[in-house]
């Protein structure tokens, strides 16, 4: 395929049976989106629990159960949004209207939550900022991993595409977190400064990276019927072996570095010893590494299988971290050491989760004739964020031993700090590990995906003949 057809920003046809294989400027275009969505991955379960509870001065019980609630509202929005997707035609694509949809939700939830909020705000207002911003995230990167499965449906090309997507996920992530201490270490402003900077680079980078995505990438049409509405129809899903499975993984792969990232600057700060400047760097250096393993990790998924190279990642992504948080504090070289060797498997669970439900999607469509990867996707995420939600519970728990999030002049209790000390370093690595065990005798081998993707080829050729 030529760069000429694959930068067309019309809706094509799908693929014929030949790998579709798009280049590396078409892939950098689309992931560009994940910049600024990244941007709201870390800054949700990371940067703004701490900013609400520090700067917005609000109790930590309280910062938790709003995340709480609107995130278990938000889990609701998942499965309408995918179901929604599913039933989309539109000359522009399935997806790509959505995306553009989410664009000024984003920024709107944005300005405010980053932006606008102040000192004394109180619960109200974080919640309903907090669900607009939700219900715009999960439109975005629902309708970004719906057209990513649709942009290159072969198993090892599809792994490609969403190690383009991880890729720059790990970019944005990286370059949301070194904001707030790069306006520190230059004297521009404070941390509260940094965090609203980082929402005003949000709102910019959206309309521009989305507008990229659109002009530049293609959104391929695949073939199958209009989902089914009932109840029935989706609770089928969940009898897949290879669903299961899929969902299981991705709880415990989100409920890990959901406390991980909820509990950061109360561990380096009051364990380690390092204050926001010196922690968040840290921060990044563990998604740096993440960045410089991920081609490993894609590697490694096209010789083993994706399962496979999932478990394994999970085991060293245990055996890692333990070692990395272990490492005594008060030595910021050392830490900055081990914790970049921590990143190293961080990559491979998000990508190859979403690309095992994309080839899963294709499985449902084979047995069924129906298309429902927007649907499969969005059951996904939302296990992603049950996992966020009971990575909270953390809060709740710290608050009952007695931890404060700004200890008075005696500091917190041996016992609170003991207590952060299990959730920030066990219970993530044992979650860790167990992601790979449940992933034991995982059915959808590339053998089988290349089976099936050869018979929904020539089921949708003749197809198109037909018509």
């Amino acid at each position: 395929m030529t760069d000429a057809a694959q930068t067309a920003p019309a809706a094509q046809p799908a693929a014929s049976s030949a790998p579709v294989r798009r280049s590396n400027a078409v892939l950098a275009a689309f992931s560009s989106v994940c910049l600024p969505l990244a941007a709201f991955g870390v800054a949700l379960p990371v940067t703004l629990p701490d900013f609400y509870a520090t700067f917005v001065g609000l109790e930590l019980g309280a910062v938790a159960a709003m995340f709480m609630i609107v995130r278990l509202i938000d889990i609701t929005f998942d499965p309408f949004i995918g179901w929604a997707m599913d039933r989309t035609k539109s000359r522009f694509g399935r997806y790509r209207p959505w995306l553009v949809l989410a664009t000024p939700i984003l920024m709107l939830a944005a300005y405010m939550m980053f932006v606008a909020v102040q000192p004394g705000a109180g619960p109200i207002f974080l919640f309903a900022w907090l669900l607009v911003l939700y219900l715009g995230f999960s439109i975005g990167t629902l309708s970004q991993l719906g057209w990513a499965a649709v942009l290159a449906p072969e198993y090892d090309q599809r792994s490609r595409v969403y190690g383009w997507w991880q890729v720059f996920n790990i970019i944005g992530v990286v370059l949301i977190l070194i904001l707030p201490t790069v306006v520190e270490k230059t004297g521009i402003g404070d941390y509260a400064d940094g965090v609203r900077i980082m929402g005003w680079a949000i709102v910019i980078a959206l309309p521009a990276t989305v507008g990229l995505a659109l002009l530049a990438v293609p959104e391929p049409i695949t073939s199958g019927g209009q989902p089914h509405g009932s109840l029935g129809a989706y609770v089928s899903l969940f009898k897949k072996p290879v669903v299961r499975k899929l969902l299981f993984a991705d709880l415990l792969l989100g409920i890990a570095p959901g406390i991980t990232g909820s509990l950061l600057f109360f561990f380096f700060g009051q364990i380690k010893g390092y204050d926001h400047a010196q922690a968040g760097p840290l921060m990044v250096l563990y998604f740096i590494g993440g960045l410089c393993g991920a081609p490993f990790w894609a590697w490694l998924a096209t010789r083993v299988g994706k399962d496979r190279g999932l478990a394994i990642a999970g085991i060293a992504s245990a055996v890692l971290y333990l070692g990395a948080t272990l490492a005594p504090g008060h030595n910021f070289v050392l830490t900055a050491i081990v914790m970049f060797i921590a990143g190293l498997p961080y990559a491979a669970g998000l990508f190859l989760t979403r690309a095992m439900m994309a080839d899963a999607g294709d499985e449902e469509r084979y047995e069924t004739g129906v298309d429902r990867t927007g649907l499969m996707l969005s059951i996904l995420s939302a296990t992603t964020k049950i996992g966020h939600v009971v990575a909270l519970v953390p809060y709740l728990i710290l608050q009952f031993v007695g931890f404060r999030a700004l200890p008075g002049p005696g500091g917190n209790s041996e016992t609170s700090l003991i207590t952060l000390q299990v959730l920030f370093i066990l219970v993530p690595a044992l979650l860790m590990a167990a992601s790979a065990w449940v992933l034991k005798g995982y059915p959808l081998t590339a053998r089988r995906h290349h089976e099936i993707r050869r018979a929904l080829d020539e089921r949708d050729a003749a197809a198109a003949e037909a018509a």
